[in-house]
């Protein structure tokens, strides 16, 4: 397993990669770094990219990972905004997604990493959420 971060072209967000599997311990590690390097290029948007890599942690570790582990630590930015990339076929950040929601932070899982990068650069949620569904409906005209 691997990571690496770095900061997209426009440098307006970060790119988190991880190859192979993933557990709490490694993604706390991998987000700190990250988040840690966030705060020193003054960017709070995260695109996540797990499409190589496999969450293997159970629902409690997923659930302990959102609700202690990310909200015990000073270093974690919890006004970002991250994006999720992962393989379409891989349903393992499912539960993670609505955890990690739940729990406050402003996570949106994606399979299309267009559409993850958009959101990324969005003035808001809301603002991408109504780009949505203008986008939507047009296709249903």
């Amino acid at each position: 397993m691997s990571y690496s971060i770095t900061l997209s072209a426009d440098g307006l967000y970060l790119i988190l990669k991880v190859t192979g599997n993933i557990n709490r311990r490694l993604a706390m590690k991998y987000n700190l770094e990250a988040h840690i390097l966030g705060k020193e290029s003054g960017v709070n948007r995260f695109l996540i990219d797990l499409t190589e890599s496999r969450n293997v942690d159970s629902p409690v570790d997923t659930y302990e990972f959102a609700y202690k582990d990310l909200r015990s630590e000073p270093g974690i930015n919890r006004a970002a905004r991250i994006a999720l990339l992962v393989h379409p076929c891989d349903h393992s950040y499912n539960f993670m997604e609505i955890v990690l929601r739940n729990s406050g932070l402003d996570v949106t899982l994606f399979a299309d990493r267009e559409l993850a990068e958009r959101y990324l650069l969005a003035a808001s949620r809301l603002e991408w959420v109504r780009k949505q569904r203008r986008s939507d409906h047009a296709f249903a005209m």
